[in-house]
């Protein structure tokens, strides 16, 4: 998505800075939204901007992170800047996530949990494949 185009989504949102406050944020946004709160295990978070009436966030840190997430042996990387559109159980038009799948770092596009009764949280590519795993994988 080009920056002309999350422009006006900017607009009109709630920004918060400082890391403390940040952190906070992301978490308050990911249980709002219900998905797990380790899902975005980000670092020296400076600005999180939320505007609810597009459901447009952007969480922006110090430098990018590379974060292993041992329950299923994936390795998730995330941009300087993450940015996405959220509604309940779901992100999408996802920018920043990539994960590494064998030796090449795959762009990740959409999360949602379909049913939560399941267990189960997916992860799309720009591509159209996904992968599912347990949503406790990703609870702090």
């Amino acid at each position: 998505m080009s920056l002309q185009q999350i422009a006006p989504h900017r607009e009109n949102a709630e920004i918060y800075t400082g890391e403390a406050v940040c952190k906070q944020k992301t978490l308050e946004l990911l249980d709002k939204i219900n998905l797990p709160k380790g899902l975005l295990p980000l670092d020296d978070i400076v600005e999180v901007g939320y505007n609810e009436a597009t459901g447009f966030v952007w969480m922006k840190q110090k430098k990018s992170k590379v974060h292993r997430f041992r329950a299923i042996g994936r390795s998730v990387s995330y941009d300087g800047e993450v940015t996405a559109f959220v509604e309940d159980r779901r992100m999408m038009r996802l920018t920043g996530v990539k994960s590494k799948e064998l030796l090449i770092w795959v762009t990740i596009s959409d999360i949602r949990i379909q049913d939560p009764s399941s267990g189960k949280i997916v992860f799309g590519t720009t591509t159209g494949i996904s992968r599912s795993f347990p949503v406790s994988a990703f609870e702090e």
